[in-house]
């Protein structure tokens, strides 16, 4: 009997159309719902669906809902339903418990990846630091936390994603004006950690142990590449750390991961917080049920001349391919540079690729809704090591004066 996999957003975003193509290619029904008109879907991306079920609004659970019903309706029960996006997750999570589909999280668990005070008994009980918070309830509880874990701290929603309504507090008088005018709903106060950020990427399997895994290594603050047009440069390493590789491995287990990818944020701390952490030690930041952004699942697979997408698909066929072997074989590093048209730099663009030829594995334009947060173009180098990496980075980044009368 065939299985049934319902991808949800299958044309967004655009690394969704490799699952479905190396799904496709193994023999499953891969049925689509979403928003796109048929017509605007790639042609690669055609021809792996068996079915597209287009709604006129995927936030309009009731539509998903008829549309999944009707996919049942024409080709028998669903086994999976999986969107890969961080914005669908609870959507899938409502399908998954409304047709009694049990290949991977029902609605249960979403309140402990989406609620920041929920998710600290999990950290906790899995042996994994994480920085110390309190629920915002007024001026006195506030004061007696700063003065346990000391100034800056943040304050931000109970739940959300990303860094929107947070607020960073330098000093009493900012403690004070926030709740002379404190905003509606739940909030907590969180120490403010300062470090590296890395992430623990992995593919899961039905027992919730690792197929694949990688470490990558992010700038500080997106937000201030986005705010300040900063030039983003990131990595994806040869090899995962072994702290970051059990503090990962153990904050899946702890939240119950399994039939899926897993993108778990660190903080390697620079400086030591008494209570919690010493220099050099990994403190959990974020935990995202779903694959890393941007172009790192590519990243992934020029690192290790592999291919996540086909690891991906042996774990839904449970037939082994040799692609999770294959992809330990010969792990390289894969850096991110990415340019600013309005940014004058000291290497052109044909040279950096004469001069790079033998290492770069893709140059290309961003499309306009990353630019803010990727650059308008990009090169990703494949590097020996952390040295050569860094040497290309310099190369990329290098800016120089602008020539007089231009901007």
């Amino acid at each position: 009997m065939a299985t049934n996999f319902v991808c949800v957003s299958p044309s967004f975003p655009e690394t969704n159309a490799h699952f479905c193509e190396h799904l496709a290619e193994a023999g499953i029904t891969v049925l689509g719902i979403g928003d796109a008109p048929w017509g605007e879907l790639p042609e690669r991306l055609k021809q792996s669906l068996t079915e597209y079920y287009r709604v006129d609004d995927l936030e309009d659970y009731a539509q998903v809902h008829r549309a999944l019903a009707w996919l049942t309706f024409q080709h028998g029960r669903i086994d999976w339903v999986e969107s890969f996006n961080e914005h669908w997750l609870e959507t899938d999570a409502r399908l998954r418990t409304d047709y009694h589909i049990t290949t991977g999280h029902g609605i249960d668990v979403i309140p402990s990846i989406k609620s920041k005070r929920a998710m600290k008994p999990i950290y906790a009980g899995a042996g994994v630091p994480s920085a110390r918070q309190i629920e915002v309830s007024d001026v006195v509880a506030a004061r007696e936390f700063t003065e346990k874990v000391g100034f800056p701290v943040i304050v931000k929603p109970e739940v959300g994603v990303g860094a929107t309504r947070t607020h960073k507090l330098s000093d009493a008088h900012d403690v004070a004006e926030f709740f002379l005018d404190a905003p509606e709903g739940s909030y907590v106060m969180e120490e403010f950690l300062e470090g590296d950020i890395y992430s623990y990427d992995a593919i899961l399997d039905a027992d919730g142990e690792p197929v694949f895994e990688a470490a990558t290594k992010w700038p500080p603050s997106i937000m201030n590449v986005v705010l300040q047009g900063l030039d983003l440069t990131y990595r994806v390493l040869a090899d995962v750390p072994d702290q970051l590789r059990d503090l990962g491995r153990a904050t899946s287990r702890a939240f119950g991961m399994r039939n899926r990818f897993v993108h778990l944020e660190f903080f390697k701390l620079d400086e030591a917080r008494p209570g919690l952490a010493a220099v050099g030690d990994f403190v959990g930041l974020e935990v995202n049920m779903r694959p890393a952004g941007g172009f790192t699942l590519d990243m992934f697979n020029h690192a290790r001349a592999g291919d996540v997408y086909q690891i991906y698909t042996d774990l839904v066929t449970g037939h082994d391919s040799g692609a999770a072997t294959l992809a330990e074989a010969d792990p390289r590093v894969c850096v991110y540079a990415g340019r600013r048209d309005h940014r004058h730099y000291v290497h052109s663009t044909p040279e950096l690729l004469e001069k790079y030829s033998g290492e770069l594995v893709r140059h290309r334009r961003n499309p306009q809704m990353m630019v803010p947060q990727m650059g308008d173009e990009f090169f990703l180098l494949r590097a020996r090591d952390d040295e050569a990496a860094d040497a290309f980075v310099a190369d990329v980044l290098a800016t120089a004066q602008p020539v007089e009368g231009t901007r």
